[in-house]
């Protein structure tokens, strides 16, 4: 057995860097008990959910499923839909993530979609063992800081007072 210059062996199971395991070695989602499966929701509620844990992301979904979304919530008894603008492609052993998220004003894109894949793919990895080949991010909006479009409609006119 030989030694690399930090003295941790070159060979043995040990010595290779999990991030160069194939996901068949990784995967317990099957064995010779049986198999597991899951489904596309899960996951796509996992990287929604792991999506709007990062600061910086105001609201995932573009402005018609966030519409849908603010009168499924007016409904008593209804629950956000915590996979609103995610989607999401599982295979066997493996899923792809597609996002689409509005931004909170002054928080850089670049940086902000790093974090997200980040949290994504560890969150959607821990929880379910399926290897996240990759998260596309879209932004579709930038959210202003006083711009509230979720507020209840008032009983003031519909058309806006110049003066006060």
């Amino acid at each position: 057995m030989t030694q690399t210059p930090t003295g941790t062996p070159t060979t043995g199971p040990k010595a290779v860097p999990a991030h160069d395991l194939s996901p068949v070695d990784t995967s317990a989602l099957t064995s010779e008990h049986g198999k597991t499966t899951i489904a596309d929701q899960v996951v796509s509620k996992i990287a929604g959910i792991a999506a709007r844990e990062v600061t910086g992301v105001h609201d995932l979904g573009g402005t018609a499923a966030r519409t849908v979304g603010m009168l499924r919530e007016r409904i008593p008894g209804s629950r956000t839909n915590l996979s609103q603008g995610v989607s999401v492609e599982v295979g066997e052993k493996q899923a792809a993530i597609d996002l689409q998220i509005i931004v909170e004003y002054g928080v850089g894109i670049a940086d902000l979609a790093e974090g997200i894949r980040r949290n994504v793919i560890s969150a959607v990895e821990r929880m379910t063992g399926l290897e996240v080949t990759e998260v596309n991010i879209a932004v579709s909006d930038i959210h202003l800081e006083g711009e509230d479009d979720d507020t209840a409609p008032t009983d003031e006119p519909t058309t806006e007072r110049r003066v006060q």
